[in-house]
């Protein structure tokens, strides 16, 4: 974010003393100030990338304040210019505004009015800028950084830590909550390594069946069971000279541990039904959501074969900024023309806790691409699962409401189990109003029936 102390203005004004004056008002509340007799001298000398604010006076000795505008402008759209006029040019300054102008302030003027101005314009500034920054990094960002996208210190240092690891052909865990994208910077971690150009096989162990797990892991021969009609690689074959990644690995039955842990020591396996003994190489990754040492449910024998090295990946509400940059890139994905994130959705972004981290928020950016009448305030408050108020720091009044409105709803269907009539009742709702209101929050009986 850009600091007052480093926010540049440009000062147009012919009238020495009132810009002097103006200038020193403006320097003692932080500003540094460029200063122009003329307009033509502030043309050739004003950066077409000039990273701050100009005032300009509409009455000049050389160039009308009218037809100076549109110059600034086309070097730089956003940059925002506030007029200064006397009283006869106010017709004038209002038709600036609609050709592109800030604000304008009216002479005599009152210097607390003109800061109050210049502050307004001061954060839209910020934001286009650090809006254009973003836009650079994406555009910029190559190798590891556009994939595994973000310019916070723990990402940064998550990316230096996956090539450090990379290059040791070694085990893995990757520690994050739900949906940080552990099997992203798997998946990474492998085609930044020697293996690369063998197979990444995923495998998440809480989705597999405990009674199917073994021929998932170890593949099974010809008639090894009921339905057992033809030989079928397992995930750990068909890794071989690869990578094997294990989600959710402390979901992993005990019985199986046992088994995994053997193949990993000896480097073999045995298909089920079989008794032939194969040769594998490969790294396996392993994530979890919860630290696996000591942990009463996983094998430490088989936490220390798969600790050999870590990973850390933090929950998006720890990575700052990082969130617009995430948000950005998802909504172009969707879309490449898809309209900005206005100052107050990037509040709400910044100000939600996001409990279902970056899936969570693709989602949410793929719902404001395709539906440009939503803000994002207006999508989160409307969350399936949110059953508490996102934090409401920085968040406009109405989205605190609408936030504060779905949980009074969801607390009441949740108390009725579901029951329209008792809601409308306790409510004092008619139902066609609380219908509406469940449909625009996201909220269904069906959720709350027994």
């Amino acid at each position: 974010m850009l600091q007052q102390e480093n926010m540049h203005l440009a000062l147009i004004e012919d009238d020495d003393i009132v810009r002097q004056a103006t200038s020193q008002w403006l320097q003692l509340a932080g500003y540094q100030v460029l200063e122009f007799a003329n307009g033509q001298s502030a043309l050739g000398n004003i950066p077409e990338q000039f990273p701050g604010i100009i005032i300009s006076d509409v009455r000049l000795p050389d160039i009308d304040g009218m037809a100076l505008l549109p110059q600034l402008l086309s070097r730089n759209p956003s940059i925002p210019v506030i007029l200064i006029t006397g009283h006869g040019d106010v017709d004038m300054a209002v038709k600036a505004l609609h050709k592109g102008a800030f604000d304008f302030v009216e002479k005599p003027f009152n210097p607390e009015r003109l800061l109050e101005t210049v502050a307004r314009a001061q954060k839209r500034r910020e934001t286009q800028v650090n809006s254009d920054e973003r836009e650079r990094y994406l555009e910029q960002a190559e190798g590891l950084e556009k994939v595994l996208i973000g310019r916070s210190g723990a990402m940064v240092n998550l990316r230096q830590q996956l090539l450090k690891i990379a290059s040791i052909d070694t085990n893995v865990i990757i520690y994050g909550e739900t949906g940080c994208g552990k099997e992203l910077v798997a998946h990474c971690l492998h085609q930044v390594s020697q293996r690369n150009n063998h197979e990444f096989v995923p495998l998440n162990c809480a989705a597999i069946p405990e009674n199917l797990f073994e021929s998932e892991l170890f593949g099974h021969e010809a008639g090894a069971f009921t339905g057992a009609i033809k030989r079928r690689i397992g995930k750990l074959e068909f890794a071989d000279k690869g990578t094997l990644f294990l989600d959710e690995v402390e979901s992993m039955p005990s019985g199986m541990q046992v088994k995994v842990l053997r193949s990993l020591q000896e480097n073999t396996i045995e298909r089920v039904g079989g008794n032939t003994a194969i040769k594998t190489d490969l790294r396996v990754v392993a994530a979890a959501k919860e630290d696996l040492q000591n942990h009463p449910e996983f094998r430490q024998d088989l936490f220390y074969r798969l600790n050999v090295a870590q990973l850390y990946l933090p929950p998006l509400s720890a990575r700052g900024d990082d969130i617009l940059l995430l948000f950005e890139h998802y909504t172009q994905q969707v879309h490449s023309g898809t309209r900005k994130a206005s100052p107050s959705d990037q509040q709400a972004l910044l100000s939600y806790p996001w409990p279902g981290n970056v899936r969570e928020l693709k989602n949410v950016a793929t719902r404001f691409a395709l539906d440009n009448s939503l803000t994002v305030g207006e999508i989160l408050a409307a969350r399936p699962n949110l059953t508490t108020e996102p934090s409401s720091a920085a968040l406009p009044l109405a989205i605190q409401v609408q936030n504060f409105e779905r949980k009074v709803l969801h607390e009441t269907l949740q108390r009725h189990s579901g029951s329209i009539i008792d809601t409308m009742e306790e409510l004092d709702l008619p139902r066609r109003t609380l219908n509406q209101k469940m449909q625009k929050y996201g909220l269904y009986r069906s959720d709350y029936t027994e």
